[in-house]
Formats: C-alpha cells, structure tokens, sequence
C-alpha cells in the first residue's frame, strides 16, 4: 500500500539543494519550502514557475557513443510530468536548484529557440543530419500549450526540410499532426512515444502529470492513421515494478497498428538515485531493497554505471532475461527494432534574413 505523500501531485517529495557542485543551500521560502522543514502537515500543491532564458545557441552537438544522434534541442529546462526516473533531474542541480520538486516545478523556457535553430542552419559550415527532440526533458510537457515551442522549431524543419526526430510521452503530439504528419510526408521526421506502464495508478505514482498510458496509445494509433513512422519506447523498465508489463505493452502497442519498439531499463544518475529510493520507500517499502539491489546488480554493484560505451548496456542474468522476453512479445506481435532512415538530401539553408536561400 502506497503512503500519502506530502506532495501531491508531484513525482519527487525532496527539494534540497544538491552538494554535488559545492553550491550553496537553496533557500526555503513560500511556495518552495523544503518539505524535510514541514512540520504543520503536508504541501498540498507546488506552483509551476516558468523562467525564460535566452542562450546563445539552441543546437547541441555530442559525440558520444551511447545515442543514435550528434545533436539535440531541448527548448525548456525542467520537466513538470514529474518522473521519478527521469535521468535529466541532476542538471537542475548544476544552476544551484533542486533536482527533485525544483526539477518539477521551476521551469525554464527558451523563447527565442525557432530563430536560434535558423541562423545554426544558415552558417555555410552547417552540414543537417536529425536534430532529437525530448532526449533530456520532454518537448510537449505541458507548458508547451502555452509557449508553443516545440511547434515553432518543426514549423523551422518543415520549411527549410530538415530531418527531425521526436520523443515524448505525450499525446500534446497530436496537437502538431498537421505539421508532423507534412514532415512524414517528406520523410523528415520519426516520433518515439515513452509507454512505461498500462496500469494508470502506477503511471500516476511514477509519472504524475504526463499522459495517461491510455492516451499515449491512442496517440501511437493516430499517428499510424496519419502515416507519421513511429514506435513505443518501454522506457524506463523498472526491476520488479514494471518489468511485468513488457508484453502487455507490446501487445497494445501492436493493436494500435505500431510496428516498431525499443526499451531502456532504468538509470539512476547522480540525484536521482536518492530521489528513486525515497520514492520505493515510500510507495513499495515491502520491495524497495530488492528494486535497488536488482538495479545495483545489472551496474556493477553501483546505482548507476556512468562510463561512456558501458552506460546504456547492463549487464547481467536481469537485463539478459529482460531482452529476450522483448525478442519474443516482438516476434509474436510482427514488430521489429526502429529502423529511422530520413532524408538530409532536401535540405534548403535559409538565408541570414531569414528567407530561404535559392542556392
């Protein structure tokens, strides 16, 4: 039986300041008070504050060898779906905030991220490859209604005709068909959406203000309908929490008309390993020490494995076990790995002006 928890609402039930980076203590004050100083009952609700913030550049390249792409956007910072897993919690920490209810609750925006996203496309040296989107926090979280950023950026792709690529666990997607759906048509654009559990109390529990896991099917259904190539993520697979549910997922997932899938089993990064814990202690006390210590078996005896190459592969009887289950609901169900092939070929650079160049 899960515990009341002092935040309702809210995925993480901490907002201490991280150490991690020397920083000072974050301050407690109103409607951020540090809930380890209630002592008059439970915080029934945290605002949401929004921060714009205007970087230099929204384009982020990386070479490293764990993800399928070299450059990313994320036009907000922070996250307010909440996930308790979520591997981007610990970059709050580096701006002096909390990775656990600062994460979920201070958001940052990027305004200015379309005109940003078209002069990185206009430099002469600019060679387009997919740009991913949602790779740290989700872009159709939903202040995305509000500032409409995430539609801003595709509109950019579908004029100039660069490749983009999508994660969410969302159905704020559809929102966008028109657009995306246009892209599909050109062979632009890929769309991955997160399904981490059918049962809507436990996606409550650990995601508790992203779409219900009925909606994100429905979404997957309606991007097939619209021919936009899609798959489900099993993302994160949880030791013990919802690892029974893989087969499940596919199942639906395969009714919806998908075709494609991948998994990810959790990670537990720098912050957000205490914060997981505090979670299990709270809502599965009963098998909280047999989660961590299946997690710690499949990262070499730690809560997360962060070397670059071995990160993304765990290894182990568990994670062995968990692939070929996988391997056999995707025979059963005709799915088959993503296979993402979009077009660079059409690109056009816009001009410095903002209008696309003839050359």
């Amino acid at each position: 039986m899960s515990a009341e928890p002092l935040v309702r609402g809210r995925g993480a039930q901490s907002s201490s300041a991280s150490t991690r980076f020397n920083l000072t203590a974050r301050e407690a004050d109103g409607d951020w008070r540090d809930v380890h100083d209630l002592v008059d009952g439970p915080v029934d609700k945290l605002r949401t504050t929004v921060t714009e913030e205007h970087p230099k550049a929204i384009v982020t390249f990386n070479s490293s060898p764990d993800v399928p792409f070299d450059r990313s956007i994320n036009a907000y910072r922070g996250c307010e779906h909440g996930c308790i897993y979520c591997f981007a919690r610990p970059t709050h920490a580096f701006h002096d905030l909390s990775p656990g209810l600062d994460f979920e609750t201070k958001l940052f925006v990027k305004p200015d991220a379309a005109r940003l996203l078209r002069e990185t496309l206009a430099k002469p040296s600019y060679r387009p490859a997919p740009i991913a989107m949602g790779t740290n926090t989700d872009p159709y979280q939903p202040i995305e209604r509000r500032y409409r950023i995430t539609r801003s950026i595709l509109e950019v792709c579908l004029e100039t005709r660069h490749p983009v690529t999508i994660t969410t666990k969302s159905d704020r997607v559809l929102h966008d068909l028109d657009l995306i759906a246009e892209l599909a048509r050109h062979r632009l654009v890929s769309v991955g959406i997160s399904v981490t559990s059918l049962d809507p109390k436990l996606s409550g529990l650990l995601e508790p203000r992203a779409a219900a896991p009925a909606k994100r099917l429905a979404a997957l259904a309606a991007l097939v309908d619209a021919g936009v190539p899609c798959h489900v993520s099993i993302s994160p697979v949880i030791p013990s929490i919802t690892d029974h549910e893989i087969e499940a997922i596919l199942r639906e997932a395969a009714a919806a008309g998908v075709t494609a899938a991948t998994w990810i089993i959790v990670r537990l990064p720098h912050e957000v390993a205490p914060l997981f814990s505090e979670w299990l202690q709270m809502h599965y006390p009963q098998r909280a020490a047999k989660v961590m210590a299946t997690i710690r078996a499949i990262r070499g005896g730690r809560d997360n494995e962060p070397e670059f190459g071995k990160r993304m592969k765990p290894q182990g009887v568990w994670p062995d076990l968990f692939r070929k289950r996988f391997q056999v609901a995707m025979h059963r169900h005709a799915i088959e790995r993503p296979q993402i092939h979009l077009d660079v070929t059409q690109f056009r650079r816009p001009s410095r002006d903002g209008q696309l160049s003839l050359l």
